[in-house]
């Protein structure tokens, strides 16, 4: 053998040698036809991350499954660092896979997008950084089946939608019932990313296109950043995976059953994970692709997608992290920030869908009539996309909170998400502003373990209170003040008040034997004139109520000094001053 042919026989011997070290996937190896299990994603993981001197994988918290999640860190220069990453002022970019392990798309996207970045086939810019959940939800991949998602055009088989405790995760990062979602806020704020990316698969209508997106709303994300993710940001990824081939359109919320007169805008609240990461000035995307599509076509969609995410951050580093560091620092100066939001259907923007003719057959299960999509007639209409939202009600920022210290599963929730606390040092006097519970309305069946409240109104009192050494003193002038404020204000539709950590509060405690409290009642009333005045307009006024003597009863019980003072009292205190 000659001398070059034997140094080329050696070359080709070490590059297959290298490329055994990161194997193909399991997608790779059926065609697109399958997505792996659990085990052989992590195992492909470990293998690329020996690979690559520029790919760390790290074991982060614990999940429902017994199993800890992963982060693999792609960086440009070998470093791993975070903070460095933030120095060195690039795009931290954070993509989040198998939510929900029926909708795998996302898991060997990522696989794919690393594998190129390892080869070299493509280069991470010196200006971004990449990290990825390989499989968030651990439980549910564990859980696989080529039965679940019955509508879904592939892979052959794949995991299940709830997690280890059969909780949706992605109803759970206020609530934080899951193990998975304490790990995942140990890895968002260790992370801190500019852009977060959380891979989906839709389903609902038929229509042509294969990707469509769910951006963070631009008026709730609020200020220069919502301008700029409405303005410049979707249109500019909207651009670029139209070179791709896909024609992008916004995740397709409609109400009806066909989506040709337009749809909403999907309002994402922190119980989900974009309007989680949307509460810390972070642009936040759910890319979603159409479940009726190829599976190796949507892998193609979301690998297409997150190389425009790459690219776009590299083209924009600079904006995006001026924008976030401003918006930060706008954050703690405001006075006012909203907590519900309410759709505004007198603004709207016209995009181009691309569907297909509907109409209603009958059945062959009930003989009734039956909706049907004909992709025989494909359509292209300009249909109204309603994107705004304006505030449906604000609070006044306080400049710290108090929580009592027994309400420790409270406080706990707040340490995991970052918030800064300190005890009170000594029992002490504090001017307060007090919330009573006014009204609020809750379900009869729960919501992934819980019964949540929703049109909750409060009475406000301006009160002197003592508080006792170790109660928590929350302050607001930080970074986090966004989180602590739709956290802490029980108006807010995601508070922790509305996901039912302080139902104790909804209970009455104490209460009378009636034969009794009628002769304390009666001797307090002959001593509390105005007292007596109430009742009596009551009376006058309330035709059923003259009638209820026990309703009577309750009602002066509830004035006199010996009604609990704590029942229906929200035990979070704002210090105004």
């Amino acid at each position: 053998m000659r001398p070059f042919s034997l140094l080329c026989f050696c070359f080709l011997l070490l590059l297959n040698v290298s490329n055994a070290q990161v194997p193909p996937t399991r997608f790779q190896l059926s065609n697109g036809k399958e997505t792996g299990n659990y085990k052989e994603v992590i195992q492909w993981w470990e293998r690329a991350a020996k690979a690559s001197p520029r790919l760390e994988l790290k074991k982060m918290g614990m999940t429902d499954a017994g199993e800890p999640l992963h982060l693999a860190i792609f960086s440009p220069d070998k470093d791993f660092s975070f903070t460095s990453a933030e120095k060195k002022n690039r795009v931290k970019i954070l993509v989040n896979n198998g939510i929900h392990p029926g909708e795998p798309d996302g898991i060997d996207a990522s696989m794919l997008l690393a594998q190129k970045l390892i080869s070299g086939k493509i280069q991470l810019p010196s200006n971004v950084l990449i990290a990825f959940i390989p499989v968030y939800n651990i439980g549910g991949l564990l859980n696989r089946s080529p039965w679940y998602r019955v509508d879904q055009n592939g892979p052959d088989s794949f995991g299940f939608r709830g997690n280890a405790q059969n909780l949706d995760l992605n109803r759970d990062f206020i609530k934080s019932d899951s193990k998975n979602a304490t790990a995942f806020a140990e890895i968002f704020h260790l992370v801190d990313p500019d852009i977060f990316i959380d891979n989906h698969v839709s389903n609902g209508a038929d229509y042509q296109h294969v990707m469509t997106l769910i951006s963070t709303q631009h008026n709730k994300l609020g200020g220069a950043m919502g301008d700029f993710l409405q303005q410049q940001m979707e249109p500019g990824i909207y651009a670029m995976m139209r070179e791709k081939g896909f024609d992008l359109v916004p995740y397709v919320n409609f109400f009806g059953e066909t989506p040709e007169k337009g749809w909403s805008e999907f309002h994402d609240g922190p119980r989900y994970s974009t309007g989680y990461a949307a509460l810390f000035q972070c642009f936040s995307f759910m890319p979603e692709t159409h479940m009726l599509k190829p599976y190796p076509q949507r892998v193609e969609a979301t690998e297409a997608l997150m190389d425009c995410f790459i690219a776009y951050a590299s083209g924009h580093a600079s904006a995006i992290k001026s924008l976030k560091r401003q918006a930060r620092a706008q954050l703690v100066e405001s006075m006012q920030l909203p907590v519900s939001w309410k759709l505004n259907r007198t603004q709207q923007t016209q995009i181009t869908f691309k569907g297909y003719a509907s109409g209603y057959k009958p059945s062959a299960i009930s003989g009734l009539p039956r909706l049907f999509y004909d992709r025989a007639r494909p359509f292209t209409l300009q249909v109204p996309f309603y994107n705004y939202y304006e505030t449906d009600k604000a609070v006044t920022v306080p400049n710290a909170y108090i929580l009592p210290q027994g309400w420790w599963a409270v406080a706990e929730l707040l340490k995991k998400n970052g918030v800064p606390m300190r005890p009170i040092l000594n029992d002490t006097l504090v001017e307060v502003e007090m919330y009573r519970i006014a009204d609020y309305q809750s379900p009869n069946r729960p919501f992934e373990k819980h019964y949540l409240h929703s049109k909750v109104s409060v009475t406000k009192t301006v009160v002197t209170k003592r508080f006792r050494k170790g109660d928590w003193m929350i302050p607001t002038q930080n970074a986090k003040r966004r989180f602590i404020v739709e956290v802490l204000e029980p108006e807010a539709p995601d508070s922790y008040f509305a996901w039912n950590f302080f139902d104790a509060i909804l209970g009455q405690k104490e209460g009378y034997s009636s034969y009794v409290f009628e002769d304390t009642a009666e001797e307090w009333l002959r001593n509390n004139p105005a007292a007596r005045a109430q009742l009596e307009e009551k009376k006058r006024t309330d035709t059923s109520f003259a009638k209820n003597g026990a309703a009577q009863l309750e009602f002066v019980y509830k004035l006199s000094p010996y009604y609990e003072p704590d029942h229906l009292q929200y035990p979070v205190y704002r210090v105004l001053k």
